[in-house]
């Protein structure tokens, strides 16, 4: 796992209620720790990371740790903020009355479905394509797998539709306009660059990979084989997986025993189905995982665990 701290983004993902948040949380504080500027990213609706952190944690970026910052996306913060930037950059380019209407439509726009979704992908962007410069690893603790990979997604099904408005908008010009002049021309044109910049870093394994947060049941392996599938056929890279919360092998009680042998059959699927894979395990803590003394001890195990490869 040390070896992912010279990336540039990483995102922590997995069926919901294996340790996401815990897992990803804890190498933020591990890259901390490393002397990298950490900044460590919620995209759950369900935010947790305040709790883990015992701290309040918003939509704006706040001190944790020494080198490690933390921010909580809220689609509803987003959204309205993307509505007044997107208000304020159409004021020189329509009239009055114009602009009275075009105020209105995206007032409505924002109340459609999506319009957070929209938002919330927009600041993620923006931080993989590294506007803020104070950090130099970006961690996400993402919601659960299906919302991510709509996510990832996003990117190419948003190319096609720019194009689909600039074709249009190219035809309302004519060919007596230059579209190179034309401020609608050149706010789809930047945000088509935008775009591209945003996928070209997330597929480059120089720059991302994805961390795959599981535990050895028959539902969170079966999830993490189709995660898998997605990730690679979208062309990003699987930087590993945490296999979390693996029972102690002795134990006096009759049902830990059980549980641990049936656990013992999970982890030889684990790694035999993912043997492709890095494989790190964790153990389960006997408290919930809280605090930062916590954090840093978990930290220490995803370091110092023999890796499996």
């Amino acid at each position: 796992m040390r070896a992912l701290f010279d990336k540039k983004v990483l995102f922590f993902g997995g069926k919901g209620g294996v340790g996401k948040t815990t897992s990803a949380s804890a190498m933020a504080v591990a890259a901390s720790r490393a002397g990298r500027r950490v900044l460590l990213v919620s995209t759950d609706p369900a935010h947790s990371t305040s709790d883990i952190f015992e701290r309040p944690i918003g939509p704006q970026a706040v001190p944790l740790l020494p080198n490690l910052h933390g921010l909580e996306i809220d689609g509803a913060f987003e959204s309205q903020r993307y509505v007044s930037e997107v208000k304020e950059r159409i004021k020189g380019i329509f009239g009055h009355g114009i602009l009275k209407e075009a105020n209105r439509q995206i007032d409505l726009a924002v109340s459609m479905p999506g319009a957070e979704e929209m938002a919330l992908f927009d600041r993620i962007g923006g931080l993989v394509r590294g506007e803020d410069q104070r950090f130099d690893l970006i961690i996400f603790d993402t919601a659960p797998t299906g919302h991510t990979l709509r996510l990832i997604r996003m990117p190419e099904l948003m190319e096609a539709w720019i194009r689909a408005l600039s074709r249009s908008r190219q035809a309302m010009l004519g060919v007596e306009q230059d579209d190179k002049t034309d401020p609608v021309m050149m706010a789809l044109t930047d945000r088509l660059e935008h775009l591209r910049e945003f996928r070209a870093r997330l597929l480059s394994p120089r720059i991302s990979a994805f961390v795959l947060v599981l535990v050895a049941e028959r539902l969170p392996i079966e999830e993490t084989a189709r995660a898998i599938e997605q990730l690679d056929d979208a062309g990003v890279r699987i930087g590993g997986l945490v296999v979390n919360r693996v029972l102690p092998a002795t134990s006096p009680d009759p049902f830990l025993q059980s549980r641990h042998r049936q656990e013992l059959v999970y982890l030889d699927e684990i790694d035999r189905r993912f043997a492709s894979h890095s494989r790190v395990r964790v153990p389960q803590l006997p408290s919930d995982a809280h605090g930062v003394a916590t954090l840093e001890r978990l930290a220490d195990m995803l370091l110092a665990e023999r890796t499996l490869a």
